[in-house]
């Protein structure tokens, strides 16, 4: 296509809808066409961007390739399209607001007033053009945060009604929304979607597409009804009933057609049919595992999922390409001590330390390590994980008995992780880990060989702390070997305990990378490994 086409996904009536799933879901439709295609997303809070954020605030903060820290639907995005994303596919209010701020003070305004109307959409308005611009993507589907009649998400949905006069038949809006069921009479009830889309055309947008979303099927007579009441045609109003895993959506919304319905809108031919047999094969496998494996995440933010999102959905992947399910046990750290470890842990297949920042958890975190180090059950910890995989080896087997990290213990006389030398005089908190992709070498006939096949990797990094490698010769000599280095600055990336099954401690954050047509190895390799450990157990 000569010209990008833009659509705008809105939500209305409550947030949860699965805004970023629908959007997903829609991109890889139309990707499967042969089209190019990439998401971005508006987020209407006044943080610059997600890095400053407690995971129960705003769930995982999910980091691209060029080191932006963004919000977790990105994840969803790169998983669903198996396509990176960047710092231009996440923009914050906060930041819309900081370059418009920026602006005023060089004088770029020459002494205007400066409003929200036009400098403040107008700036949304850049954002929005410019991955089609500098990329030439032939759709870059706009997903807006919040819901739809919010204070904060005011100016984006402005900008929207700007941009429907500006790209003409450029543009598609897309609006989802609820049908809730209600019990008492045995209803749907489409009330609360007119509401919402009333409230989209007080700010002088109208849907072009509804997505209804819904727990029970949609009659056409329904559909009718709400096609009438908010001024679109039938075929245009999409059903998204709940599924079983956010993996069918794409195939559900290719059943109701909403592909269709969007190209049809644009005036694009729909001849060539969506491609998605590798994707229906995957959901097969992961609706049909051959067995399951028991695998403990070990966090402290374990009671929100969101918290460790990425992590759960290359599981997901992992356990796919295994052919199992891989049934997570969500373990707070706190939980874990030397007297209640072996009950917690005993009968798992796997154990899996998560990153995270802070001293709270920390013990009973080296405590899982612990016991699956002396227990031989299969272990991945990632950065955190990996540090606490250190801490524990240097305190059990070196018998450095105060070993930690600076992070916790300033004034341990055993630094085995200490903060990042370029860290240091550091004070702002927002943007300032190492984070992004960064090279790493790996040593041949290593765990981490064999899943990656590969000497020469990146992965992406989120952290100010690293292993001390003062300390290197006394690890290695005792038997933890550092497998994997920074070729540039000697970072060690990877830890393993050759005399374990598997052992891998990992500085970076795998599960960024991990997609659906693409698991991440490492998760496919430590799966691997806990079936075996749960074979060898049932003989």
């Amino acid at each position: 296509m000569n010209t990008t086409k833009y659509i705008f996904v809105t939500g209305g009536v409550t947030s949860s809808l699965g805004k970023g799933i629908i959007s997903a879901s829609l991109a890889k439709l139309l990707q499967s066409r042969g089209f190019t295609v990439t998401i971005q997303k508006l987020d209407p809070y006044l943080n610059v961007d997600p890095g400053t954020l407690n995971p129960y605030e705003h769930g995982e903060c999910f980091v691209t390739e060029d080191g932006a820290e963004t919000d977790l639907d990105l994840g969803h995005y790169e998983r669903f399209l198996n396509v990176p994303t960047s710092q231009a596919n996440n923009v914050t209010t906060g930041r819309i607001y900081q370059a418009v701020i920026n602006k005023e003070r060089r004088g770029d305004y020459l002494g205007k007033t400066v409003q929200v109307i036009p400098h403040i959409t107008d700036e949304i308005k850049h954002r929005i053009k410019l991955l089609g611009n500098k990329f030439k993507y032939d759709f870059v589907i706009t997903e807006i945060g919040g819901t739809v009649g919010d204070i904060e998400s005011l100016p984006y949905i402005e900008a929207v009604r700007q941009l429907r006069w500006e790209l003409g038949k450029n543009c598609v809006v897309v609006h989802l929304t609820l049908v809730p069921y209600l019990k008492a009479s045995g209803e749907l009830k489409t009330k609360p979607t007119q509401h919402s889309v009333k409230l989209l055309l007080e700010n002088g947008v109208q849907p072009d597409i509804l997505v209804l979303r819904t727990e029970r099927p949609i009659n056409l007579e329904l559909r009718r009804k709400v096609a009438l009441f908010c001024n679109t045609d039938v075929s245009s109003v999409i059903e998204s009933i709940d599924v079983s895993t956010i993996y069918e959506v794409p195939l559900k919304m290719q059943e109701e057609k909403l592909d269709e319905a969007v190209l049809r809108k644009l005036g694009i031919s729909t001849e060539i049919e969506p491609d998605l047999k590798s994707w229906s094969s995957f959901v097969k496998k992961l609706k049909n595992p051959k067995s399951s494996v028991k695998i403990a995440l070990v966090g402290k933010y374990v009671e929100l999922p969101d918290a460790y999102k990425s992590i759960s959905e290359a599981f997901i992947h992992g356990g796919a390409a295994n052919n199992v399910k891989v049934e997570l046990q969500w373990i707070h750290s706190e939980k874990i001590t030397a007297s209640t470890a072996s009950q917690i842990l005993g009968t798992l297949d796997g154990v899996m330390v998560a990153p995270g920042f802070g001293h709270r958890g920390i013990e009973g975190k080296i405590q899982a390590v612990k016991f699956a180090r002396e227990n031989k059950i299969p272990f991945l910890g990632i950065c955190l994980g990996m540090q606490c995989a250190v801490i524990e080896y240097a305190r059990n087997v070196l018998n450095m008995t105060d070993a930690d990290s600076t992070e916790f213990h300033n004034a341990t006389p055993y630094k085995v992780i200490d903060l990042m030398e370029e860290q240091k005089g550091i004070t702002d908190k927002g943007g300032t880990m190492r984070l992004g992709a960064y090279p790493c070498d790996i040593k041949p006939d290593t765990n981490a060989f064999k899943v990656y096949n590969s000497a020469h990797i990146t992965e992406r990094h989120r952290h100010r702390y690293e292993f001390n490698n003062e300390y290197l010769s006394k690890f290695e000599t005792a038997g933890m070997k550092a497998t994997g280095i920074n070729p540039e600055t000697g970072l060690v990336e990877i830890v393993e305990i050759p005399n374990h099954p598997w052992f891998v401690g990992v500085q970076f954050h795998p599960e960024y990378k991990s997609t659906v047509i693409n698991p991440h190895p490492v998760f496919v390799g430590f799966v691997k490994a806990a079936v075996e450990y749960a074979g060898l157990n049932k003989k």
